[in-house]
């Protein structure tokens, strides 16, 4: 899957926690809500350096992390999904540093090659 594919899949299953997503989708969607986050955190930051006074700058950040927000759970929960795991397990993602390591390790791990109980082989 590309980049732009990628996207525009997580973005049309935007609140869908259903069915499998394979690495590149997944790591694909990282990289844009990364290069996002940059985009948006940069000048929020830089601003908050230099100004005292509140500005819309860093309430436009939270609000596309907000918007971003389900889209990323969902395509990690999918992700989980296509590794053979419930997609409770992105909770393991609140003990701190270990439970990240682990949902880095489920996520680069590769696709069940077959159908599971979550569907089938995505693409």
């Amino acid at each position: 899957m590309t980049f732009s594919q990628s996207v525009k899949t997580c973005f049309s299953k935007y609140c869908s926690f259903k069915g499998r997503a394979s690495r590149s989708e997944y790591w694909w969607w990282i990289v844009f809500t990364f290069v996002v986050a940059i985009i948006f955190g940069i000048p929020s930051g830089i601003q908050s350096l230099h100004e005292s006074s509140a500005s819309g700058l860093p309430v436009i950040s939270y609000v596309v992390g907000a918007l971003l927000l389900l889209p990323n759970l969902g395509v990690l929960i999918r992700r989980l999904h296509d590794t053979g795991r419930s997609g409770w397990w992105w909770l393991i993602g609140f003990i701190p540093f270990l439970g990240s390591i682990i949902l880095i390790v489920f996520c680069c791990q590769a696709s069940q090659p077959f159908p599971n109980q979550y569907g089938v082989v995505p693409e």
